[in-house]
């Protein structure tokens, strides 16, 4: 499995490791099917993101997405932050291979969580929308099988 220059330097050298000991809102998800786990603390100021600290427990890909998702998230409003879709991490990093998307997922939702945790905290709605990894029926691998099947039945037709 092939992975972009951009993952494995943020695999090597990830950024924003650790935990922000004071923080605003926390997210912690797990996906059983792979086995990895994500915790991620948030400092919010005025809507803001201002600070962010992820700790990964999972492979390459899952480290690299949730690197890049802090650097990403870093200055957004929690809107533009619940918004970013695996696609645009995946874009961001320079792509992944298919059996290695899901580990973006669980970095937006690691950061949706946490959003969500700090607007309960302070009596607001939360505004993340559905959490794919916390769905008991959610297969990260369903996206690649799907493509590979399409792939099948292309060539059925050649």
């Amino acid at each position: 499995m092939l992975y972009t220059e951009k993952v494995m330097d943020h695999f090597n050298n990830p950024r924003n490791v650790g935990v922000i000991d004071d923080a605003d809102g926390v997210g912690e998800v797990g996906n059983p099917v792979c086995g990895d786990v994500m915790k991620i603390t948030i400092k919010v100021e005025n809507d803001r993101i201002t600070d962010l600290k992820f700790q990964t427990l999972g492979c390459g890909a899952a480290i690299a997405t949730s690197s890049i998702v802090t650097e990403m998230a870093k200055g957004m409003t929690l809107e533009e932050a619940v918004a970013i879709t695996k696609k645009q991490v995946a874009d961001e990093l320079g792509g992944l291979p298919a059996a290695k998307m899901h580990c973006s997922v669980l970095a937006t939702d690691g950061l949706k969580v946490a959003v969500d945790d700090y607007l309960k905290k302070h009596g607001r709605a939360p505004i993340a929308g559905e959490i794919l990894s916390e769905d008991p029926n959610f297969d990260p691998h369903a996206e690649e099988e799907e493509q590979s099947v399409a792939a099948e039945n292309c060539h059925l037709h050649e």
